[in-house]
């Protein structure tokens, strides 16, 4: 009987200039700097040897190369999916977190008590993002029933994405650390039915060996 189970292998982003003043991204198409496109290669050496079969990230360019460096060594051609853009932070964007408290003190205190409900001003409530998410990632699904499929994506749409594999609450999604490049392997069964095999590994950029 053949294996249908669909391995995804989720990778957050490598850094941005935005990641290291701890400023919030969002939908801001932040490039990566020249240390994340160094960590992007990192893990694109260590899945050298994997065999992966396709290539998805979302549409925003800092996931988007971060895919693309990894697909040169498997000759893959990424397709963007920009349902799995990071969530909307509206006028939060371009802020630190004490900057929005200072500016949106009340806002960010609703919505960081239940951020699923809660719209951030000019931005998504994380059950919008959720909704989005899961359009996206079915879709990955449907296409590739056996396959291993690469997924470049944002911290924040990651955390949703284990979140519900894991039945949490995405009230409660800030408990899932995702580091930049940090990679995540999920098994897929069927709808609703996932195995979480590694979480926020970011051994590559600690230690590399003599990849062939």
């Amino acid at each position: 009987m053949a294996d249908n189970r669909t391995r995804l292998y989720i990778v957050r982003h490598g850094e941005t200039e935005w990641n290291k003043t701890l400023k919030y991204q969002g939908h801001r198409d932040i490039p990566l700097s020249e240390e994340g496109r160094s960590q992007s290669v990192k893990i694109a050496k260590r899945l050298s040897a994997e065999k992966l079969h396709t290539a998805y990230s979302s549409d925003l360019s800092r996931a988007l190369e971060t895919a693309q460096i990894i697909s040169e060594y498997h000759s893959l051609t990424v397709k963007p999916v920009p349902e799995l853009r990071e969530t909307n932070f509206g006028l939060w964007e371009g802020l630190t977190h004490s900057e929005i408290d200072k500016q949106f003190h009340e806002a960010m205190k609703v919505w960081f008590k239940n951020p699923k409900d809660n719209k951030i001003p000019g931005g998504e409530s994380l059950g919008e993002v959720a909704e989005r998410c899961q359009i996206g990632l079915d879709q990955i699904l449907a296409e590739n029933p056996g396959k291993n499929v690469l997924l470049a994506a944002h911290g924040g749409i990651i955390r949703i994405i284990i979140a519900a594999v894991l039945g949490i609450s995405v009230n409660d999604y800030w408990k899932i650390k995702q580091d930049n490049v940090a990679l995540n392997i999920i098994e897929f069964f069927e709808p609703g039915r996932a195995i979480l095999c590694l979480l926020n590994d970011t051994s590559h950029l600690d230690f590399q060996p003599n990849y062939q």
